[in-house]
């Protein structure tokens, strides 16, 4: 029975997928992090959205990369679409017990956006 319970966390996952898998946000997080600062250059990523950098682009391929190594799992789609508008990233399960993923990547606008949640608004409307 216990063996069942992580049967579906594959070892051989990176740390942010499994971390993902999870639902660890602190986890994803800290990966995150720790490939930035030991990885990317400013030149990378840049610090505010403008047409020369593009944070959110950079970011975007980046996390897409991390998640290939669940294409037996998930069907992963990249800016497609949907409703009335496009999302950066999904995570269609290929087995309906599990959860589907929405990720949406964005820069903050400190000069509209003093707090996370006014970023996380401003992006939804």
């Amino acid at each position: 029975m216990i063996h069942d319970w992580f049967s579906d966390y594959d070892s051989g996952y990176n740390d942010f997928i499994k971390a993902l898998l999870q639902d660890d946000i602190k986890a994803m997080n800290v990966y995150m992090n720790r490939v930035a600062l030991v990885t990317f250059s400013f030149f990378d990523s840049g610090t505010k959205a403008s047409a020369e950098s593009e944070p959110e682009r950079f970011y975007h391929g980046f996390v897409l990369g991390l998640l290939v190594d669940l294409g037996e799992r998930y069907s992963v789609t990249s800016n497609r679409e949907s409703g009335f508008g496009r999302y950066d990233v999904i995570l269609e399960p290929k087995n309906k017990k599990d959860d589907a993923v929405i990720l949406e990547f964005k820069v903050q606008d400190t000069n509209d956006e003093k707090t996370l949640s006014d970023t996380v608004k401003a992006a939804l409307y």
